[in-house]
């Protein structure tokens, strides 16, 4: 696995975010945006990045989801 697909993703049409730590499932362009590469940073700091990169206008609506189920 690609080391630099390992983080937090946004999906701000959403507002949604997700941890990956695992090769189980990397999100795809465009629905969702790498915030960091950090996948131990908390949801106080993701929602700050998220506000710098000016990806959703209000990112203290952002919420944490899960992995979807492979089929």
């Amino acid at each position: 696995m690609d080391p630099s697909k390992i983080g937090i993703y946004v999906n701000p049409s959403e507002g949604k975010i997700v941890r990956i730590t695992s090769p189980y499932w990397i999100p795809e362009e465009p629905d969702w945006v790498l915030v960091t590469n950090n996948p131990n940073a908390t949801l106080v700091a993701a929602r700050d990045m998220i506000k710098e990169k000016g990806l959703i206008a209000d990112p203290s609506e952002v919420v944490w989801t899960r992995l979807p189920l492979k089929e």
